[in-house]
């Protein structure tokens, strides 16, 4: 299953939930059975008739909140004009329907839950369950209705909590695709990295091989044929090293990296001074350095114009040293005005095993680069 599965199926249980959410909404206008049932038993034509409409508004209104409003956030005229609505309807059925009636308080404490998601509803909760409590006892004829006051308090509990899980829901949703979006950058700054180095590497001994070539095409040929060969399989090599660097079955070598500098540097006519076994570095040091040892070479090959290397390896460090013409300016690599692609490849990939990058003039004159675990090198 690919990083998007998980965020598209997430994606299509919301869109279901966007039509039966309301759907299960539209079933608390089941309750509005009762006061329907008093506002159709009043004796006065057209005070049944009003309370009625009285309670058969209060279900539409809440039905149209439902459907069509709670997707978002509303302004306040829009959720004044709905619970004035919905008080307005409430009130004329209780002119049939009597405490019956105020039934409808519980779907205007429900629609201002839904339509502003706030805690402060509530307020609008303990005013609804306060006039159910107190109407009944005070206007003639009419008993009480503690059931519709707790029916008011329960029904507003319950739907302050489905409105927060909507909205946990929304930024659970949000975050999981900042995720994914961070997950495919790094992803993208990594393959980049990795392009840049190999690529940079290879054509820079393609660069310098191409140039000895050329050199010798006229008073070496048979030199130059084997000059031409190396740089065939160098350029082999290289497609292959990108393939499966996007195939992520890559992994460079400390052994590999420093046989390729030697080849590299004695192209180049280079002398290179380089160990000869790298057993006293620790694994999870081994590939780190391996980058140190590429790009250190890169660098001389395409900047130092350098007569000679020294590659110094212990267990906690590695240091790349040359006789060229040393760091410039503020430089990140040999000879370079500024810090390259190559170097915060570098520190980025030691900072992972906690080791660190310095760069500076060398013993020899030249550029220094080295690498450290847990400290300067």
């Amino acid at each position: 299953m690919s990083a998007t599965d998980p965020l598209m199926s997430h994606a299509g249980r919301s869109r279901a939930w966007r039509f039966l959410g309301p759907l299960l909404a539209i079933v608390w206008v089941a309750f509005l059975a009762e006061p329907l049932s008093a506002a159709l038993a009043a004796d006065d034509l057209w005070v049944r008739v009003v309370s009625v409409v009285g309670v058969v508004g209060v279900g539409i209104t809440f039905a149209f909140s439902m459907l069509f409003v709670r997707r978002e956030q509303q302004s306040p005229s829009m959720i004044v004009l709905l619970v004035a609505l919905e008080l307005f309807f409430t009130a004329i059925s209780c002119l049939g329907a009597h405490e019956h009636g105020l039934v409808g308080l519980v779907y205007v404490s429900a629609t201002v839950h839904v339509l502003t998601r706030s805690p402060r509803a509530f307020v609008t909760t303990i005013l609804c369950a306060a006039a159910a409590f107190v109407l009944p006892r005070v206007i003639p004829g009419w008993d009480p209705a503690d059931g519709t006051v707790a029916a008011v308090v329960l029904a507003s509990l319950a739907t302050f909590g489905f409105t927060q899980l909507i909205r946990r829901n929304r930024q659970l949703l949000a975050a999981q695709r900042e995720i994914a979006e961070l997950a495919a950058a790094r992803e993208r700054a990594r393959l980049a990295r990795d392009v840049h180095d190999l690529v940079g590497h290879s054509l820079t001994v393609v660069a310098v091989k191409a140039e000895l070539a050329r050199r010798l095409v006229s008073r070496d040929p048979d030199a130059a044929t084997g000059e031409l060969a190396d740089i065939h399989e160098l350029a082999r090599s290289a497609l292959a090293d990108v393939r499966s660097m996007v195939q992520a079955t890559r992994g460079v070598t400390l052994p590999g990296e420093l046989v390729a500098a030697r080849q590299a540097l004695d192209a180049a006519g280079i002398e290179a001074q380089l160990p000869g076994a790298v057993d006293v570095v620790p694994d999870p040091l081994r590939e780190p350095f391996a980058w140190v040892v590429r790009e250190g070479v890169t660098n001389v090959l395409r900047h130092a114009g350098a007569s000679r290397v020294v590659v110094t390896l212990a267990a906690d460090r590695l240091v790349v040293e040359d006789d060229g013409r040393g760091p410039g300016p503020d430089s990140g690599a040999a000879g370079a005005p500024a810090p390259g692609q190559g170097i915060a490849g570098l520190t980025e990939r030691l900072r992972a095993v906690g080791a660190t990058l310095e760069t500076g003039t060398s013993s020899l004159g030249g550029f220094r680069l080295a690498a450290r675990a847990g400290g300067a090198a």
